[in-house]
């Protein structure tokens, strides 16, 4: 069957720690971080992709599920490791565990999968999931009609790449909020995970069946690491 949401409220979740399975695994412990600002969504149509590779495009098509419209906080989920029974030292190492964007102030009961149009679970294989490529280590939210506020230049200059080009651990980390000056569109953008991959993103929906958030998993906390003591 496919694959099914992990409890992604304990991502969310301050002080919440894990360890790797294994004699080698890492324990992490958990911090939220707000992305500065809010991100606009003037139609209320979702998108997210890797915004070095496809943002601009016209390559990343927007989830089925909608929202109205509106400004909306964003938030990660950072994870800080190290080996257990270590302390953290003076540049701890820390990687983006999930994203959320949020929606509604309300906890999710239900998940399911972020679909963009022609996507169908029942399509897929056991542990399979419908996510987004990464090659160039980041992740983004934006609103599909911000996309050519955003232009693909190929080259290595404007906002987004000002944005994490600086040798400061924390811009590298993310988040961030792009601002285009002359539309006031933006996106929320942010490193992800471990880097390069795919990664797939989760509807939340509280008791009423109205959608509370999206999620994206970048599978640093593995479904089968047990919380720490």
């Amino acid at each position: 069957m496919p694959m099914t949401a992990p409890d992604l409220a304990w991502h969310f979740t301050p002080g919440n720690r894990f360890e790797e399975p294994g004699e080698h695994g890492l324990a992490g412990t958990l911090s939220v971080v707000r992305v500065p600002g809010e991100l606009w969504l003037p139609t209320g149509q979702v998108t997210a992709c890797d915004p070095f590779v496809s943002l601009g495009q016209g390559e990343a098509e927007p989830f089925t599920a909608t929202v109205p419209p509106g400004r909306y906080a964003v938030e990660c989920a950072v994870a800080t490791l190290t080996r257990p029974g270590q302390e953290p030292g003076e540049r701890p190492h820390r990687r983006i565990a999930a994203a959320r964007l949020l929606i509604a102030d309300a906890p999710a009961v239900s998940w399911e999968p972020a679909l963009t149009a022609g996507q169908d679970p029942a399509e897929l294989a056991d542990d399979e999931f419908y996510g987004y490529g990464v090659d160039a280590g980041t992740g983004c939210f934006y609103d599909a009609a911000c996309d050519e506020s955003f232009p693909y230049t190929g080259e290595d200059e404007g906002p987004l790449w000002d944005a994490f080009d600086a040798e400061d651990d924390d811009a590298q980390l993310g988040p961030h909020l792009i601002t285009d000056q002359g539309t006031g569109h933006t996106l929320a953008a942010f490193s992800s995970g471990w880097g390069d991959g795919a990664y797939p993103t989760w509807v939340g929906r509280d008791a009423g069946g109205r959608v509370v958030s999206f999620v994206t998993d970048f599978h640093v906390v593995p479904a089968d690491a047990p919380a720490a003591v």
